[in-house]
């Protein structure tokens, strides 16, 4: 799939069918981009799981804090990354090594690595690079 642009409708139907996100690079600092994206998941009925393995035990948003995703102990439909670009492919592997693997991974603005979003999809996995579903969802859905 081409990743420098996409269709409306592709963003929308992955915003209307998931309903629990684990957040990766999750940060319990209210000025952080990754803490106020969470709490706005939140606030529109996503479950959201953080994910930072320095907070792991802890709470963000009210929310308890796993170390990895492996850790998450039950299913989550996308996982959403707040990490570095080059952490992108290491993220991949985790998504990919759960069962049953989330539906979709998505990278935060500024975070792309095609050849990871390459392996996500060839397992079956949507990808959404360089976007923001706090962007998205008032902009698709109000």
């Amino acid at each position: 799939m081409n990743h420098d642009r996409y269709e409306d409708d592709y963003i929308l139907d992955i915003l209307r069918s998931v309903k629990t996100i684990a957040l990766t690079g999750a940060s319990p600092n209210p000025a952080r981009p990754s803490n106020g994206v969470m709490g706005y998941l939140l606030s529109r009925g996503y479950k959201v799981i953080p994910v930072n393995p320095g907070q792991a035990g802890k709470q963000i948003q009210g929310q308890t804090v796993h170390a990895r995703l492996a850790d998450i102990p039950e299913t989550v439909d996308m996982v959403e990354v707040f990490r570095a670009s080059e952490y992108l492919s290491g993220v991949v592997d985790e998504a990919l090594a759960m069962s049953p693997r989330p539906k979709v991974i998505w990278a935060q603005l500024g975070v792309r690595d095609d050849a990871a979003a390459a392996k996500a999809e060839a397992a079956g996995v949507k990808v959404v690079m360089d976007r923001c579903p706090a962007i998205e969802y008032p902009r698709l859905i109000g």
